[in-house]
C-alpha cells in the first residue's frame, strides 16, 4: 500500500525547509591544500555533518569522523526495546555507507586531549589528528548523585547494554512489585523521553502483563511536565502512574534499590523492584577537554555552531548551548547549518543569516498510540539566538503510532544512508 505520508509531511518533520531556504552552498575551489575536518562523535549531529559535508564539498575537503563504537544504537525508539516492540539490533546503524559512498573516514577511537594551538587531536590509541576545522558532536555525559552501579540502577539513556540491562529487570517485574523513574532537571537530552518511558512501562505492565498491581512512579526534578504536559497527564492519570514533581533525586543505594529524594523541602526515600535513575546531565567529556564550555554548556554562534571561545571548534547536538532542544531530529537540523557554514568559512563567504532548524518527535504512549509535537527555531537578529517561530502538537493516535516508523526512517535514512 503507498505511503500517504507527504513530501509536505517529510519537509515540515525533517526540517529539509531549512536547507532548501539557505543560499547556494558553496564549493571550494580545486587547488592548493585540502582541508580536513575531524568530526568528534558518530550519532545524528556528527553523522550527518559528515555526510552533508562531503554531499556539498566533494573531494575539495576532507571529513574524518572519530568515534568510539563501530556502531551507533540510537536512541530514537529505544523506549520501544522495554516492552519488546524493538530490538537494540533494529536500532543499530553502521558507518559502511557514509564511509563508502562519501569517501568519510573513520576512525574508530577516542579523544585523550586536544590542542586548540596546534589543532591537533590526541586519540587514545596514539594517533595525532590534525585539523583544520573540529567539529564536537559527542552528545552528553551525567551528574550522578553518587557512585552507584549504573548496570544494577541502569540510566538506559545512553547504550546499548544499559537498555537491554532495564528490558531484563523490566521482565523480572511481578504483581504487585514498583517500577521507580526519575527524570532529571533540564535540560537534558530528548524532553518527551522520560514521561513517554513511564508511559510505555505502565502500559506495559498492565496492558500487556495484565498487572492490575503493580505500580509506577515518577520523581521528576522539575516543578511540572516539561513539554506535551497535557498529553502525558493525561495518559499518567489513566494508568495511574504516580508522578511526583519537584522531586530531587539526592542518594542511590544499587543493593536495596532505594532513592532517596528531596520532595517540596522534605527527604523521602522508596525502595522498588526496578529502579531506573536518569541523572541530570551535561556536555560531553571531550567538550571539557576542549575548553569551549560555559558551565555544563559549549555557548556557540547559531549562525555557524562555532565555539564563541575558540574559533574553527564547532559543537553541535546535545552539547550546545542555544536553548533548543537536545534530540536526535533537531541535532541532524543543526549538522546541516554547520556543514554549510564551515564550507563558507573555508571559502570566504558570507554566513548565511537567517537559518531555521526543526525539532519533531513522535513519542509511544502505548504499544499501539503515540503523540508527536514539533517546533521550527528561527535565528533572531536583535537577540542574536534561536527563537520558536512556530510550534504544534499531536494527542495520542494510532495513526501517529504508524507515522512514528515513517519520520524515524525517514531521520535513519537522511543521517546513516
Amino acid at each position: 500500500m503507498k505511503s500517504k505520508y507527504s513530501r509536505r509531511d517529510f519537509m515540515k518533520f525533517m526540517g529539509l525547509s531549512s536547507v532548501a531556504a539557505m543560499a547556494v552552498v558553496p564549493t571550494i575551489a580545486s587547488g592548493g591544500v585540502i582541508p580536513h575536518i575531524v568530526i568528534v562523535g558518530g550519532g545524528f549531529s556528527g553523522a550527518t555533518c559528515a555526510k552533508y559535508l562531503k554531499m556539498w564539498g566533494g573531494s575539495s575537503i576532507e571529513v574524518t569522523i572519530v568515534e568510539t563504537n563501530p556502531t551507533y544504537v540510537s536512541p530514537i525508539l529505544s523506549n520501544l526495546v522495554l516492552n519488546g516492540q524493538k530490538t537494540t539490533n533494529n536500532l543499530s546503524f553502521t558507518y559502511s555507507k557514509l564511509s563508502s559512498k562519501y569517501k568519510i573516514n573513520m576512525i574508530h577511537s577516542s579523544v585523550e586531549s586536544i590542542d586548540k594551538t596546534g589543532k591537533t587531536l590526541t586519540l587514545s590509541n596514539s594517533r595525532v589528528l590534525k585539523y583544520d576545522k573540529l567539529v564536537l558532536a559527542a552528545g552528553i555525559d551525567f551528574d550522578k548523585v553518587s557512585d552507584y552501579d549504573v548496570t544494577k540502577v541502569p540510566h538506559a539513556w545512553q547504550s546499548r547494554d544499559g537498555i537491554n540491562e532495564l528490558k531484563s529487570q523490566i521482565e523480572t517485574i511481578k504483581d504487585g512489585d514498583t517500577f521507580v523513574m526519575s527524570i532529571p532537571a533540564s535540560p537534558f537530552r530528548c524532553p518527551p523521553g522520560p514521561y513517554e518511558r513511564a508511559c510505555v512501562v505502565a502500559d506495559y505492565l498492565k496492558n500487556t502483563k495484565r498487572y492490575s498491581n503493580s505500580k509506577v512512579v515518577v520523581l521528576d526534578a522539575n516543578p511540572k511536565i516539561i513539554v506535551e504536559e497535557q498529553t502525558f497527564s493525561t495518559v499518567f492519570a489513566n494508568y495511574g502512574v504516580d508522578y511526583r514533581p519537584s522531586s530531587v533525586v539526592t542518594a542511590v543505594d544499587d543493593t536495596t534499590k532505594t532513592v532517596t529524594f528531596m520532595e517540596n523541602g522534605e527527604t523521602k526515600s522508596l525502595t522498588a523492584k526496578v529502579l531506573n535513575v536518569i541523572p541530570n546531565q551535561k556536555a560531553a567529556p571531550v567538550v571539557f577537554k576542549a575548553g569551549v564550555t560555559s558551565g555544563n554548556w559549549a555557548p556557540i554562534n547559531p549562525l555557524s555552531y562555532e565555539s564563541v571561545v575558540a574559533s574553527d571548534i564547532y559543537i553541535i547536538g546535545d552539547s550546545q548551548a542555544t536553548g533548543q532542544p537536545k534530540a536526535g531530529h533537531i541535532g541532524n537540523s543543526e549538522a546541516k547549518i554547520c556543514a554549510d557554514a564551515i564550507l563558507r568559512k573555508i571559502n570566504s563567504k558570507a554566513l548565511y543569516t537567517q537559518p531555521k532548524t526543526n525539532s519533531a518527535c513522535y513519542s509511544p504512549t502505548s504499544a499501539t498510540q503515540a503523540s508527536w509535537l514539533t517546533a521550527v527555531y528561527k535565528y533572531d537578529p536583535t537577540t542574536q539566538s534561536m527563537v520558536v517561530a512556530s510550534k504544534d502538537a499531536g494527542a495520542p493516535s494510532t495513526k501517529n503510532y504508524k507515522k512514528m516508523f515513517l519520520w524515524s526512517g525517514n531521520l535513519f535514512a537522511d543521517t546513516f544512508a
